[in-house]
Protein backbone atom coordinates (compact mmCIF):
# COMPACT_ATOMS: atom_id res chain seq x y z
CA UNK A 1 0.00 0.00 0.00
CA UNK A 2 2.97 2.52 0.38
CA UNK A 3 3.51 2.04 -3.11
CA UNK A 4 0.05 3.15 -3.96
CA UNK A 5 0.18 6.12 -1.69
CA UNK A 6 3.30 7.05 -3.43
CA UNK A 7 2.29 6.69 -6.87
CA UNK A 8 -1.19 8.98 -6.03
CA UNK A 9 1.47 11.84 -4.75
CA UNK A 10 2.88 11.61 -8.17
CA UNK A 11 -0.46 11.97 -9.82
CA UNK A 12 -0.27 15.64 -8.14
CA UNK A 13 2.92 16.17 -10.57
CA UNK A 14 1.02 15.20 -13.79
CA UNK A 15 -1.30 18.12 -13.26
CA UNK A 16 -0.54 21.71 -13.70
CA UNK A 17 -1.65 24.61 -11.63
CA UNK A 18 -4.18 27.36 -13.43
CA UNK A 19 -2.57 30.95 -13.47
CA UNK A 20 -5.68 33.05 -13.61
CA UNK A 21 -6.22 36.77 -14.05
CA UNK A 22 -8.74 39.07 -13.01
CA UNK A 23 -10.15 41.63 -15.43
CA UNK A 24 -10.50 45.05 -14.30
CA UNK A 25 -14.02 46.36 -14.42
CA UNK A 26 -14.95 47.94 -17.65
CA UNK A 27 -15.46 51.54 -18.13
CA UNK A 28 -18.40 53.46 -19.11
CA UNK A 29 -18.73 53.67 -22.65
CA UNK A 30 -18.10 57.31 -24.26
CA UNK A 31 -21.28 58.17 -26.23
CA UNK A 32 -20.15 58.68 -30.03
CA UNK A 33 -19.57 61.76 -31.50
CA UNK A 34 -22.40 63.60 -34.07
CA UNK A 35 -22.42 62.54 -37.70
CA UNK A 36 -19.68 59.70 -36.75
CA UNK A 37 -19.84 56.52 -39.32
CA UNK A 38 -20.71 53.53 -37.90
CA UNK A 39 -19.60 50.02 -38.44
CA UNK A 40 -21.57 47.25 -38.41
CA UNK A 41 -20.15 43.20 -37.75
CA UNK A 42 -21.13 41.37 -40.73
CA UNK A 43 -23.10 38.20 -40.07
CA UNK A 44 -21.06 35.58 -39.32
CA UNK A 45 -19.56 33.16 -41.89
CA UNK A 46 -19.74 29.30 -41.75
CA UNK A 47 -16.03 29.58 -40.36
CA UNK A 48 -17.07 31.62 -37.75
CA UNK A 49 -20.00 30.27 -36.37
CA UNK A 50 -19.97 29.28 -33.05
CA UNK A 51 -20.94 25.45 -32.30
CA UNK A 52 -24.53 24.54 -31.61
CA UNK A 53 -27.03 22.08 -32.18
CA UNK A 54 -28.01 23.85 -35.08
CA UNK A 55 -24.98 23.70 -36.39
CA UNK A 56 -23.77 20.13 -36.01
CA UNK A 57 -21.33 20.11 -38.59
CA UNK A 58 -19.47 23.35 -37.02
CA UNK A 59 -18.80 21.64 -34.19
CA UNK A 60 -17.21 18.28 -36.00
CA UNK A 61 -14.71 21.05 -37.94
CA UNK A 62 -13.72 22.53 -33.88
CA UNK A 63 -13.20 19.05 -32.73
CA UNK A 64 -11.15 18.04 -35.73
CA UNK A 65 -9.69 21.18 -36.21
CA UNK A 66 -8.51 20.77 -32.29
CA UNK A 67 -7.28 17.57 -32.42
CA UNK A 68 -4.96 17.88 -35.14
CA UNK A 69 -3.96 21.00 -33.04
CA UNK A 70 -3.39 19.04 -29.96
CA UNK A 71 -1.54 15.98 -31.68
CA UNK A 72 0.81 18.45 -33.38
CA UNK A 73 1.41 20.79 -29.90
CA UNK A 74 4.91 19.40 -29.00
CA UNK A 75 5.98 20.52 -32.29
CA UNK A 76 5.97 23.67 -31.63
CA UNK A 77 6.05 24.04 -27.72
CA UNK A 78 8.26 26.49 -26.57
CA UNK A 79 11.54 25.81 -24.16
CA UNK A 80 9.46 27.19 -20.70
CA UNK A 81 7.21 24.04 -21.29
CA UNK A 82 10.21 21.60 -19.99
CA UNK A 83 9.26 23.47 -16.66
CA UNK A 84 6.66 20.86 -16.78
CA UNK A 85 7.23 18.26 -19.35
CA UNK A 86 10.14 16.89 -17.51
CA UNK A 87 8.46 16.46 -13.96
CA UNK A 88 5.97 15.27 -16.15
CA UNK A 89 7.99 12.59 -17.73
CA UNK A 90 9.90 11.79 -14.45
CA UNK A 91 6.16 11.15 -12.41
CA UNK A 92 4.84 9.00 -15.42
CA UNK A 93 8.57 6.95 -15.75
CA UNK A 94 8.36 6.43 -11.72
CA UNK A 95 4.96 5.38 -11.48
CA UNK A 96 5.91 2.67 -14.25
CA UNK A 97 8.46 1.36 -12.36
CA UNK A 98 6.13 0.84 -9.23
CA UNK A 99 2.87 -0.03 -11.20
CA UNK A 100 3.12 -3.76 -10.59
CA UNK A 101 3.85 -3.46 -6.48
CA UNK A 102 1.13 -1.14 -6.42
CA UNK A 103 -1.57 -3.19 -7.48
CA UNK A 104 -0.04 -5.92 -6.13
CA UNK A 105 -0.20 -4.58 -2.68
CA UNK A 106 -3.28 -3.16 -3.34
CA UNK A 107 -4.47 -6.64 -3.25
CA UNK A 108 -7.83 -8.28 -4.40
CA UNK A 109 -11.29 -6.77 -3.24
CA UNK A 110 -14.15 -7.58 -5.08
CA UNK A 111 -16.37 -5.22 -3.16
CA UNK A 112 -14.30 -3.05 -3.12
CA UNK A 113 -13.48 -2.70 -6.85
CA UNK A 114 -17.15 -2.71 -7.87
CA UNK A 115 -17.81 0.42 -5.31
CA UNK A 116 -15.01 2.27 -7.10
CA UNK A 117 -15.61 1.45 -10.52
CA UNK A 118 -19.06 2.38 -10.26
CA UNK A 119 -18.05 5.30 -8.68
CA UNK A 120 -15.87 6.38 -11.78
CA UNK A 121 -18.31 5.47 -13.99
CA UNK A 122 -20.94 8.06 -12.52
CA UNK A 123 -18.21 10.72 -11.74
CA UNK A 124 -16.09 10.01 -14.60
CA UNK A 125 -18.29 9.94 -17.71
CA UNK A 126 -22.06 9.83 -17.02
CA UNK A 127 -22.09 13.04 -14.91
CA UNK A 128 -20.05 15.15 -17.24
CA UNK A 129 -21.73 14.45 -20.52
CA UNK A 130 -24.95 14.93 -18.37
CA UNK A 131 -24.21 18.01 -17.09
CA UNK A 132 -23.15 19.26 -20.49
CA UNK A 133 -26.38 18.81 -21.84
CA UNK A 134 -27.80 19.82 -18.99
CA UNK A 135 -26.16 22.76 -18.83
CA UNK A 136 -26.84 23.52 -22.58
CA UNK A 137 -30.42 23.14 -22.44
CA UNK A 138 -30.48 25.58 -19.00
CA UNK A 139 -28.42 28.49 -21.27
CA UNK A 140 -30.57 28.04 -24.16
CA UNK A 141 -33.86 28.69 -22.04
CA UNK A 142 -32.60 31.04 -20.17
CA UNK A 143 -30.83 32.51 -22.86
CA UNK A 144 -27.60 32.61 -20.67
CA UNK A 145 -24.69 32.60 -23.75
CA UNK A 146 -21.83 32.03 -21.04
CA UNK A 147 -23.30 28.72 -19.56
CA UNK A 148 -24.49 27.96 -22.75
CA UNK A 149 -21.06 28.20 -24.37
CA UNK A 150 -18.99 26.36 -21.18
CA UNK A 151 -21.64 23.23 -22.53
CA UNK A 152 -20.03 23.56 -25.58
CA UNK A 153 -16.53 23.77 -25.02
CA UNK A 154 -16.63 21.18 -22.09
CA UNK A 155 -18.56 18.61 -24.70
CA UNK A 156 -15.74 19.55 -27.60
CA UNK A 157 -12.97 18.61 -24.72
CA UNK A 158 -14.70 15.94 -23.91
CA UNK A 159 -14.55 14.60 -27.65
CA UNK A 160 -10.97 15.78 -28.11
CA UNK A 161 -10.34 13.66 -25.20
CA UNK A 162 -12.24 10.38 -25.59
CA UNK A 163 -10.23 10.52 -29.79
CA UNK A 164 -6.74 10.91 -28.37
CA UNK A 165 -7.74 8.54 -25.73
CA UNK A 166 -8.35 5.89 -28.16
CA UNK A 167 -5.31 6.51 -30.48
CA UNK A 168 -2.93 6.90 -27.60
CA UNK A 169 -4.79 3.28 -26.17
CA UNK A 170 -3.89 1.29 -29.15
CA UNK A 171 -0.21 2.96 -30.09
CA UNK A 172 0.59 1.81 -26.74
CA UNK A 173 -1.11 -1.51 -25.99
CA UNK A 174 -0.86 -2.17 -22.85
CA UNK A 175 -2.47 -5.01 -20.62
CA UNK A 176 -4.68 -4.08 -17.72
CA UNK A 177 -3.64 -4.97 -14.15
CA UNK A 178 -6.53 -7.91 -14.06
CA UNK A 179 -3.61 -9.36 -17.08
CA UNK A 180 -0.70 -11.56 -16.40
CA UNK A 181 -0.45 -10.90 -12.77
CA UNK A 182 -0.43 -6.93 -13.19
CA UNK A 183 2.99 -7.01 -15.07
CA UNK A 184 1.19 -4.24 -16.70
CA UNK A 185 3.73 -4.87 -20.32
CA UNK A 186 3.34 -2.88 -23.27
CA UNK A 187 2.52 -4.55 -26.68
CA UNK A 188 2.97 -8.12 -24.43
CA UNK A 189 2.24 -10.18 -27.45
CA UNK A 190 3.87 -8.54 -30.28
CA UNK A 191 1.62 -7.46 -33.78
CA UNK A 192 -0.08 -11.04 -33.64
CA UNK A 193 -1.70 -10.35 -30.03
CA UNK A 194 -2.33 -6.34 -30.96
CA UNK A 195 -4.93 -4.77 -29.86
CA UNK A 196 -4.49 -6.39 -26.64
CA UNK A 197 -7.18 -4.92 -24.28
CA UNK A 198 -5.23 -2.14 -24.21
CA UNK A 199 -5.06 0.13 -20.57
CA UNK A 200 -2.99 3.50 -21.11
CA UNK A 201 -4.41 6.32 -20.65
CA UNK A 202 -7.05 6.02 -18.34
CA UNK A 203 -10.15 7.37 -20.61
CA UNK A 204 -12.25 7.92 -17.06
CA UNK A 205 -9.41 10.62 -15.80
CA UNK A 206 -8.53 11.80 -19.44
CA UNK A 207 -12.18 12.66 -19.69
CA UNK A 208 -13.33 14.27 -16.50
CA UNK A 209 -10.01 16.67 -16.26
CA UNK A 210 -10.47 18.16 -19.45
CA UNK A 211 -14.06 18.76 -18.40
CA UNK A 212 -12.97 20.12 -15.11
CA UNK A 213 -10.78 22.05 -16.84
CA UNK A 214 -13.13 23.93 -19.47
CA UNK A 215 -15.52 24.57 -16.23
CA UNK A 216 -13.03 25.98 -13.84
CA UNK A 217 -11.55 28.30 -16.58
CA UNK A 218 -14.72 29.49 -17.41
CA UNK A 219 -16.21 30.01 -13.64
CA UNK A 220 -13.23 30.40 -11.99
CA UNK A 221 -14.76 30.69 -8.36
CA UNK A 222 -12.73 28.87 -5.69
CA UNK A 223 -15.79 26.75 -5.09
CA UNK A 224 -16.42 25.71 -8.46
CA UNK A 225 -12.38 25.36 -8.93
CA UNK A 226 -12.82 22.66 -5.52
CA UNK A 227 -15.30 20.71 -6.96
CA UNK A 228 -14.66 20.14 -10.04
CA UNK A 229 -11.01 18.79 -9.59
CA UNK A 230 -12.30 17.16 -6.38
CA UNK A 231 -14.44 15.03 -8.48
CA UNK A 232 -11.44 14.53 -11.47
CA UNK A 233 -9.22 13.70 -8.47
CA UNK A 234 -11.21 11.32 -7.21
CA UNK A 235 -12.53 9.76 -10.40
CA UNK A 236 -8.44 9.28 -10.80
CA UNK A 237 -7.96 7.46 -7.73
CA UNK A 238 -11.08 5.21 -8.30
CA UNK A 239 -9.64 3.90 -11.31
CA UNK A 240 -6.46 2.35 -9.52
CA UNK A 241 -8.81 1.46 -6.41
CA UNK A 242 -10.82 -0.71 -8.71
CA UNK A 243 -7.82 -2.18 -9.99
CA UNK A 244 -9.16 -0.81 -13.75
CA UNK A 245 -6.03 0.96 -14.07
CA UNK A 246 -1.94 1.15 -12.77
CA UNK A 247 -1.44 4.28 -11.27
CA UNK A 248 1.04 5.52 -14.26
CA UNK A 249 -2.76 5.44 -16.73
CA UNK A 250 -4.50 7.70 -14.07
CA UNK A 251 -0.62 10.25 -14.20
CA UNK A 252 -0.95 10.02 -18.05
CA UNK A 253 -4.74 10.43 -18.51
CA UNK A 254 -5.21 13.24 -16.33
CA UNK A 255 -2.79 15.35 -17.51
CA UNK A 256 -3.63 14.93 -21.06
CA UNK A 257 -6.82 15.52 -19.81
CA UNK A 258 -6.15 18.77 -18.19
CA UNK A 259 -3.86 19.93 -20.84
CA UNK A 260 -6.90 19.34 -23.42
CA UNK A 261 -9.16 21.14 -21.56
CA UNK A 262 -6.53 24.05 -21.34
CA UNK A 263 -6.24 23.99 -25.43
CA UNK A 264 -9.86 24.10 -25.88
CA UNK A 265 -10.63 26.74 -23.64
CA UNK A 266 -7.70 28.68 -24.79
CA UNK A 267 -8.63 28.43 -28.43
CA UNK A 268 -12.31 28.45 -28.66
CA UNK A 269 -13.51 30.65 -25.52
CA UNK A 270 -14.98 34.22 -26.42
CA UNK A 271 -13.91 35.16 -22.70
CA UNK A 272 -10.63 33.72 -22.23
CA UNK A 273 -9.69 32.85 -25.65
CA UNK A 274 -7.08 33.96 -28.19
CA UNK A 275 -5.68 37.83 -26.92
CA UNK A 276 -6.20 38.82 -30.47
CA UNK A 277 -9.44 38.35 -32.84
CA UNK A 278 -9.84 39.67 -36.12
CA UNK A 279 -13.36 39.98 -38.21
CA UNK A 280 -14.92 41.42 -40.70
CA UNK A 281 -16.85 44.51 -40.64
CA UNK A 282 -18.90 46.49 -43.12
CA UNK A 283 -18.21 50.27 -42.82
CA UNK A 284 -19.82 53.24 -44.59
CA UNK A 285 -16.51 53.10 -46.90
CA UNK A 286 -16.89 49.42 -47.48
CA UNK A 287 -15.85 46.14 -46.41
CA UNK A 288 -13.17 45.82 -43.69
CA UNK A 289 -11.31 44.28 -41.39
CA UNK A 290 -11.97 44.69 -37.13
CA UNK A 291 -8.85 43.96 -34.51
CA UNK A 292 -10.18 43.28 -31.31
CA UNK A 293 -7.25 42.68 -28.43
CA UNK A 294 -9.25 41.01 -25.34
CA UNK A 295 -7.45 42.55 -22.21
CA UNK A 296 -9.62 40.27 -19.92
CA UNK A 297 -8.68 37.28 -21.10
CA UNK A 298 -8.89 34.86 -18.63
CA UNK A 299 -6.74 32.58 -19.33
Amino acid sequence: MGKLVFCAVLLSWGVVGVAQSVPSAPSAPSAPAPNAPTVQSLPPTPEDRPCDLHALMVCVKHVAEDEKGIVLSPLHAPTEDLLWIVPFGAATGVAIHYDTEAIQDLGVHTTREDHFNKLSDYAGLYAPFAAAGVGYGAGSVRHDDYLKETAVLSAEAMADAGILDEGLKYALDREYPMADNAKGGFWPGGPKSWPNNPSMPSEHAMNVWAFAHVVAGQYDGIATKAVVYGVASTVSVSRVLARQHFPSDVVVGSTFGYLIGGYVLHHRSREHGNLVDVSAVQTPMGRGIELRVNLSRGE
